[in-house]
């Protein structure tokens, strides 16, 4: 019996920061109905909020400055959407403010951390363009690949990449803009595809999601990074499953 209390105790214990990991935290960009988003309509309707729940990271890593979304970069993990999100449009806008600044989102993702303390999902790379000099091997610099919008499944979830770079995919052409400077993506999501647009134009995508629903994160994984102006159209319903 005290060994039963003994892991039962245990158990409960290491269930705590669980609990608590997914306080809500604040309110950061919106919802817009698909049949709003044909025309200047957004002020005719009360748009939906996207409420943001800590997942493994600190409260002070996040911090709101008027519309900008300040992240420190520490420690490294994510923020998840109350609710998670199938097919839709995103809109949102990005700077890093360090050399070889790392970050990104996570679509159609668990939110429950792995072993690197991040989600599994199709994770779509935002990469300050120093860090293929500043992670040089041997005097080499890593691929520009990495700076430039790559996307590929993550943990338990598997892609097909529209342009191979082993199981990432890369983008077709080399868009993004460095520290100081704000860079926009577009990501349509659809039926287990996505197709990625960098600073106004369409240059890498993947398909076959093995996990087609889930919940948007934002990652905090070493440096400040800004975002700014996130928007969802939503789209009709497919075929995908709840990850819960």
């Amino acid at each position: 019996m005290k060994r039963l209390f003994l892991f039962l105790l245990g158990l409960f214990v290491l269930l705590i920061p669980e609990a608590n990991s997914q306080d809500f935290l604040f309110e950061f960009g919106t919802v817009v109905p698909l049949e709003n988003s044909f025309g200047d309509t957004e002020g005719e309707v009360e748009l939906e909020k996207i409420r943001w729940h800590q997942v493994n990271t600190e409260e002070d890593t996040w911090e709101l400055q008027d519309s900008i979304l300040v992240c420190k970069g520490l420690p490294i993990g994510v923020i998840r959407s109350s609710r998670q999100f199938e097919n839709y449009i995103l809109h949102v806008e990005w700077m890093h403010m360090e050399p070889g600044g790392n970050s990104g989102m996570f679509m159609w993702s668990s939110a429950v951390p792995g072993e690197n303390r991040l989600p599994n999902g199709v994770e779509v790379q935002m990469l300050e363009l120093d860090w293929v000099k500043l992670n040089a091997k041997d005097g080499v610099d890593q691929p520009i690949a990495y700076v430039h919008g790559e996307m590929w499944g993550v943990g338990d979830v598997k892609t097909i990449p529209d342009n191979p770079r082993g199981i990432r995919s890369k983008s077709i052409e080399n868009r993004c803009l460095g520290r100081g400077q704000w860079n926009t993506y577009d990501v349509v999501c659809v039926d287990g595809t996505i197709k990625l647009a960098v600073n106004g134009k369409f240059v890498n995508g993947i398909r076959e999601s093995t996990q087609r629903k889930g919940y948007m994160c934002l990652e905090s994984e070493g440096a400040e990074i800004h975002f700014r102006n996130l928007k969802v159209i939503e789209l009709p319903d497919g075929f995908g499953k709840s990850v819960d």
